[in-house]
């Protein structure tokens, strides 16, 4: 009697024991892909506003094209001077007699036809529309963070990447299309003989190669936004993996 009753026991505890691991199983397994996805997501996010940053300060920096100042001094010549000078999208800086360094848009504020080269002014439209495309994206990813996981997620995370790459090809066509201008009778009367992706006494500026790191690194969000979303992953049977 005592042994059957002790079987009874035991019996019972390892059907409990059984019951709690499967229901570990099954609440744990989901906790920790939706922890996974939800670091993928917010990396997604930090990434992607920083990059709208980098972006939007490349884009008004005025030193996308500039030209070292040059001084001689010796005792036996003359002080030679020759004024710095920087080109951006919209802005180029000069020094003035005073030695003070100032800025000025092209032809004022908006009064983009003034620009001194149509390679420029398709550049600034195609930065400005792949930054703005960035942002948005940016916006979207932001929005996908307060969402539960779910349908509405996962095709708000795509829209987004897809935004993400069209922004890469937009803001590298403007890249590629802005050296172009280095013909142009402004720049060549700063930089000398200056030509299609040859800037003569001229030199590639921290602005511009801000702008080509951004969309370097632009190239992998929309991989990140692949598996941003909080997906309710259930553990896979045993029998299907065999």
């Amino acid at each position: 009697m005592n042994l059957l009753l002790l079987a009874r026991v035991k019996k019972e505890e390892e059907e409990e024991e059984a019951e709690c691991g499967v229901s570990v199983c099954k609440g744990f397994a989901p906790h920790v892909a939706t922890n996974m996805f939800s670091c993928v997501g917010c990396f997604w996010v930090l990434l992607s506003s920083a990059l709208v940053a980098v972006c939007s300060f490349s884009f008004i920096s005025p030193a996308w094209i500039v030209k070292e100042q040059m001084r001689s001094n010796n005792q036996h010549h003359h002080y030679h001077h020759k004024d710095s000078v920087s080109f951006g999208l919209l802005w180029h800086c000069s020094e003035s007699l005073d030695h003070m360094y100032r800025c000025y848009t092209f032809g004022g504020m908006g009064r983009f036809a003034e620009i001194p080269s149509s390679s420029w002014q398709t550049s600034a439209v195609l930065c400005s529309g792949g930054c703005a495309l960035l942002a948005a994206s940016s916006l979207l990813a932001i929005i996908t963070v307060f969402l539960p996981s779910g349908g509405c997620e996962r095709r708000i995370c795509t829209l987004a990447g897809y935004m993400q790459m069209a922004a890469v090809f937009i803001m590298a066509a403007g890249l590629l299309v802005y050296p172009f201008g280095l013909n142009s009778s402004l720049v060549r009367s700063f930089c000398g003989n200056s030509d299609v992706y040859n800037a003569g006494e001229c030199q590639i500026g921290w602005g511009y190669m801000l702008a080509i790191v951004g969309v370097m690194l632009t190239i992998f969000l929309p991989f990140f936004a692949k598996y941003a979303p909080k997906e309710q992953l259930s553990p896979t049977p045993l029998p299907a993996l065999l």
